[in-house]
């Protein structure tokens, strides 16, 4: 194995999900969201361990996710939160696969899926009260849909929408798409349709805005211990850690240049270690002359570009280093640590980017 691996600890990912179900209302079923290989962190792992901490369902982007949990001997409930494409619908229905629906084409060939397969087709629709990607606007969802949902090959399951400011600190648009959603809940139940399970809050939500539970909540980034929105309860603990070796150390003067486009001129005699891991690793190049790692319980600099497969580190001429030593990129050493979302700061984007972006030729280690 090389020396560059990610380290998925499943424990913190357990205790993670039971604090999450601690904050809940014991009717309110949990949906861990295990899209994008799992947010980086290996999709079947994190989603067998988040079924074992309570979680009652899986949630996905993909058809083809849900297929490979299912061929993996996942059989909880996994619900496709993306459109689904019209040539993959028998695979969904085949594969018992919820799938989220919002117009009549998708509507239409999931019905024919059904009575070609023999099987219900699990129906979820979702309703844009706001956030403007996916989903039928709140004010055409109206009796001919209702009609569509009493067909005999559907098995309505759920109504939801998705919060497009649940992270900010004002919640006007927040409740602008919880009584948008309301009404549409209202009219559903009028027309004497009362589905399983009616869900809107992500990870923020979930947290901090308990009236938009209903009985469902989707929960992504903050099982994987990232913040979900700033200033979020300390007792998440960040999953994933990223870590590597130093492969090679030399000593240089003065006005030594430093990677591609020489960069970085070293201002005084240093020492230079080599890492083996660079932006094909999804350690993202923008990150070059501005992050920083942890080797022997310090914090170095990144200097120069970072390359496609290897960084380099300056380091003190007086600091003892060897080859071999340990680097951590995202985690904890001694008393120092360095997080994704620490990383995406840097970048101006989201903890999310970070993981999500860590590329599959770095080996996932799992730990318990």
């Amino acid at each position: 194995m090389r020396p560059t691996v990610a380290t998925v600890h499943l424990d913190r990912l357990r205790d993670n999900v039971q604090w999450i179900k601690s904050q809940l209302n014991p009717r309110v079923s949990l949906m861990a969201v295990v899209k994008a290989d799992g947010y980086g962190h290996g999709a079947e792992p994190v989603a067998r361990t988040a079924l074992e901490a309570g979680a009652q369902s899986l949630g996905v982007a993909l058809v083809e996710e849900g297929i490979a949990l299912r061929d993996r001997g996942i059989r909880a409930p996994i619900l496709v939160l993306g459109q689904i494409p019209l040539r993959q619908i028998d695979d969904a229905v085949q594969s018992d696969l919820d799938m989220v629906v919002f117009d009549a084409r998708t509507f239409d060939q999931a019905v024919m899926a059904g009575k070609k397969s023999g099987k219900p087709v699990r129906m979820h629709i979702k309703i844009d009260t706001g956030m403007g990607r996916i989903g039928l606007k709140a004010e055409d969802f109206d009796e001919h849909w209702l009609e569509r949902l009493r067909h005999p090959e559907i098995m309505f399951q759920g109504l939801m929408t998705h919060f497009a400011n649940a992270d900010a600190r004002d919640h006007r648009g927040t409740t602008r798409q919880v009584s948008r959603f309301l009404d549409v809940i209202e009219k559903c139940r009028r027309g004497g349709m009362d589905p399983p399970w009616v869900h809107a809050a992500n990870s923020a939500a979930t947290l901090r805005l308990p009236g938009t539970h209903f009985n469902l909540v989707r929960v992504g980034i903050a099982m994987y211990g990232l913040e979900a929105y700033e200033g979020m309860p300390s007792p998440l603990k960040p999953v994933l850690e990223l870590n590597s070796e130093v492969v090679f150390v030399k000593e240089v003067g003065k006005g030594f240049p430093v990677g591609y486009g020489s960069t970085y001129v070293t201002p005084e005699p240093m020492k230079i270690a080599t890492v083996p891991i660079g932006y094909a690793d999804g350690y993202r190049r923008g990150l070059s002359n501005r992050a920083s790692v942890l080797i022997r319980g310090r914090s170095y600099p990144v200097i120069g570009r970072i390359s496609m497969d290897q960084l380099s580190v300056g380091v003190g001429l007086e600091d003892e280093l060897r080859v071999g030593d340990k680097v951590v990129l995202i985690g904890e050493q001694e008393e120092q640590s360095i997080s994704a979302d620490q990383l995406a700061g840097l970048l101006g984007t989201i903890g999310y980017e970070i993981v999500t972006g860590l590329s599959p030729r770095i080996p996932r280690v799992y730990g318990n």
